[in-house]
């Protein structure tokens, strides 16, 4: 069994290098590139709701708030060829006791379909399993999100179920979230995967 980083390093941000994309802790900086990219549907099934308003401001609200979360840890999605944020991918939860991490990911129109969210999953779930010694890295997907579910799947994971009335959006909408999870020993092939849709750009 590999062994567990320490618990600090659990809830550490360091910028992560990809093919396509840098990973970087998320921040303020980060508001005006979100704001200008993003859409209604952006926002549309995060568990914790989006920004206030589709502003600069509105988006630095949101960033101050989602760092505040205890066992939180969120990155900024930075394109490699523009330099411009496109999203962000956070370990949504943090259990190093049960060495697991829970991972969210939030892109911009843009972004998707075009290798952004293979080569963020590959960077951020390389770091769980091999940098801290993680032995589950879990999803959970709104049910009403069918392209998430559809990328779930996709990306090899395994559909464990569906919690129901999980989780209640601010908006008071109790959503049924679907987890999915990758455990270590399924890593490897879950990994080959997002290393061939990096290197196709999809």
């Amino acid at each position: 069994m590999t062994d567990a980083a320490p618990a600090a390093d659990w809830l550490g941000a360091p910028t992560l290098r990809g093919h396509a994309v840098t990973l970087e802790a998320l921040t303020e900086v980060h508001a005006a590139d979100l704001a200008a990219g993003a859409d209604d549907d952006t926002v549309k099934f995060l568990s914790r709701g989006g920004p206030d308003a589709n502003t600069p401001d509105g988006w630095a609200g949101y960033i101050v708030r989602l760092n505040a979360i205890p066992d939180r840890v969120n990155w900024a999605v930075r394109r490699l060829d523009s330099g411009v944020a496109v999203g962000r991918i956070s370990f949504s939860e943090v259990r190093v006791s049960d060495r697991w991490v829970e991972v969210g990911t939030m892109l911009l129109p843009a972004a998707q379909g075009v290798g952004v969210n293979p080569d963020s999953k590959l960077l951020l779930m390389t770091r769980a399993f091999e940098v801290l010694g993680a032995n589950r890295v879990h999803f959970k997907v709104d049910a009403r999100n069918e392209r998430s579910v559809r990328a779930m799947h996709k990306l090899g994971a395994v559909q464990e179920g569906t919690l129901r009335q999980y989780q209640v959006r601010p908006d008071g909408f109790a959503r049924d979230s679907v987890m999915f999870s990758v455990i270590r020993s399924e890593w490897p092939a879950v990994k080959a995967g997002l290393r061939d849709r990096v290197a196709a750009g999809r």
